[in-house]
């Protein structure tokens, strides 16, 4: 048993020494420090890691902090929804995104062209400005080849975008595969509809991606999930793992609760009736908004692997598997 103790300020306390208290606090503090040392576990085991997130997350100021974890080495395949890879583009060739209200007048906002995700302000016009570059893309992509695997196509793209804080470019340079498998819920989805009437052989082909993603871990190896939010990213990721044995390593970070009985509200131990976790898992569950436990959590995760040298080591095998420049 652990004992309650009191929290105490510090000038100049570190964001780890922080999460360290949080041990002794009690209540969601205790399963996000859990959750921060079951992510230091994955990748001292040298877990394969599918780091999954839901397209909100990149409109927020998460996006550049995932883009970043793929430079670091610390997530190995990412599972993701397709807005989010529009926003992820929109911002790599220079959309601004706004931080509003929740309370903002939302028949007024339509009114002036603008679009509300939560308390982020999203424009009309870099919407339009994507589809007119979309448009070229998807010409770019033709001419290449005429079928295409959604994670391929993904992979192609990134190689087009010049943005460190991308996740598409990020991805593309250390070869981390991006699934979307649904790729048609959004914009870009519309768009390579449209393509495709006027190019009838051009084909995104998501059941060979799901080939893809089987074969992007195996039984052998050892796997860990972390999945901020819940949708079709997170269930994506976890039947990959449960179709190659289960996983040693789960952390979840959601708003949702169990008792809806939804994807996005199942804990990690719901995932162990089903065989996607494994029963000896290490695992952790957090409710609350992601946008403030996931970089608490992962701060001092990267603070310990970076003092153990375990950054440097994952630096190496970036270089060794070879990165795109």
């Amino acid at each position: 048993m652990v004992k309650v103790k009191d929290l105490k300020w510090k000038q100049d306390m570190r964001v780890s020494e922080l999460v360290d208290s949080y041990e002794h606090i009690g209540f969601q503090s205790v399963e996000l420090q859990r959750a921060s040392e079951v992510i230091v576990k994955m990748k001292k085991d040298s877990a394969k890691v599918f780091l999954t997130f839901t397209s909100n997350m990149v409109t927020s100021g998460l996006r550049g902090f995932f883009a970043q974890l793929i430079e670091l080495g610390i997530a190995d395949v990412i599972v993701t929804t397709v807005g989010g890879l529009e926003e992820d583009i929109m911002k790599a060739t220079g959309e601004d995104f706004q931080i509003g209200s929740f309370q903002t007048d939302d028949v007024e906002l339509h009114e002036k062209g603008i679009n509300r995700v939560g308390n982020l302000f999203i424009k009309n016009e870099s919407y339009m400005n994507f589809e007119s570059l979309i448009e070229r893309i998807l010409k770019q992509l033709y001419e290449k080849q005429k079928h295409w695997a959604v994670s391929e196509m993904l992979r192609e793209i990134g190689l087009m975008l010049d943005d460190e804080n991308s996740i598409l470019c990020q991805a593309a340079k250390n070869n981390v595969p991006i699934f979307c498998p649904a790729i048609t819920d959004g914009a870009f989805g519309f768009h390579l509809y449209l393509f495709q009437q006027d190019h009838p052989d051009f084909m995104v082909d998501v059941v060979k991606d799901f080939g893809n993603i089987l074969f992007a871990s195996s039984f052998d190896d050892r796997k860990g999930v972390i999945a901020l939010g819940g949708s079709i990213s997170k269930h994506h990721a976890i039947l990959s793992t449960l179709l190659n044995g289960g996983a040693e390593y789960a952390v979840y970070m959601t708003t949702a609760h169990r008792t809806s009985g939804s994807m996005s509200g199942a804990n990690t131990n719901e995932a162990k009736s089903w065989g996607k976790v494994k029963d000896e898992s290490d695992v952790a569950t957090v409710i609350g908004d992601v946008s403030i436990t996931f970089p608490l959590a992962m701060i001092h995760a990267l603070d310990e692997l970076a003092e153990d040298g375990i950054l440097e080591s994952l630096k190496k095998t970036n270089e060794d598997r070879g990165v795109v420049e």
